[in-house]
């Protein structure tokens, strides 16, 4: 088996510095100080730390929604001040994030509609991101209709449709069972290899972040730093059985942990 590496070095998504405060002078909370790491072209990267550490109000930042207090971060060295066009945005609860009164397709549309496509390339664009997350079947149900892993899948294929060069995930599968986790899991892998997409994950979860990612950000610390970047070099194409049983997984695993859990 050949081991799994970025497809590429040169870095697409770069955080220089970046802080974030809410509030000014001395009532100011700190939430997030001098932050660096990049994601290169094509990697799969996994952000990790404790529960309130910052990695939602970074994620924030990252997708233009808050700007940062300090430094920045940018694409392909562009400053990034607004939402990126070539950034597409999952979160945690697809309850809230999917509409229910519009039907599967007509919810993975919602992101094509200023894009002012060719009719055509709008369905195909539809067709091919339901397809890629198994849900061609389900084009004209309602998300109330699906299981809470379809709801998600629903949500991916929406992000999928729009075409991103970087697919940001915010605690992704947090809201689904185990079984339906390492599916989505599974998805997220076969999504970078066949639509070569730049993907960053934010979890809580220390064997999904190994399993899934070429690179392990670890935070920790209030406010917010970068503990460790922890290189994951398993063996591709992953499993979750065979990969999860090798000792190269509980060493990263055990290595990620123990920065987490170390005294701050």
């Amino acid at each position: 088996m050949e081991t799994s590496t970025p497809a590429q070095h040169r870095a697409r998504l770069d955080v220089l510095h970046l802080a974030k405060s809410y509030g000014t002078g001395e009532a100011a909370k700190k939430v997030i100080e001098d932050l660096t790491f990049s994601v290169a072209v094509g990697e799969l990267a996994c952000i990790v730390g404790p529960s309130g550490v910052g990695k939602t109000t970074l994620l924030k930042c990252l997708a233009g929604l808050q700007p940062a207090s300090g430094g920045h971060a940018a694409i392909d060295g562009r400053t990034i001040s607004g939402p990126p066009p070539e950034m597409a945005l999952v979160f945690q609860d697809y309850s809230r994030s999917l509409m229910p009164w519009l039907t599967v397709r007509k919810n993975v549309l919602l992101p094509l509609r200023h894009l002012r496509l060719p009719r055509a390339e709008v369905k195909a664009r539809c067709d091919e991101a339901l397809v890629a997350v198994g849900l061609a079947h389900a084009h004209d149900q309602y998300p109330w209709q699906l299981s809470g892993g379809m709801q998600q899948r629903v949500a991916i294929a929406r992000a999928l449709a729009y075409r991103p060069e970087i697919l940001v995930m915010d605690e992704p599968f947090a809201s689904v069972d185990a079984q339906t986790r390492f599916d989505l899991e599974d998805l997220c892998l076969r999504i970078r290899e066949d639509f070569g997409m730049t993907i960053l994950v934010v979890t809580h979860d220390i064997d999904e972040a190994v399993y899934l990612a070429d690179r392990v950000v670890v935070l920790g610390s209030k406010p917010a730093r970068v503990l460790r970047i922890v290189d994951v070099e398993l063996p591709s194409p992953r499993d979750q059985i065979g990969t999860r049983s090798l000792p190269e997984f509980a060493e990263r695993r055990t290595e990620v942990l123990s920065l987490i859990k170390r005294p701050a």
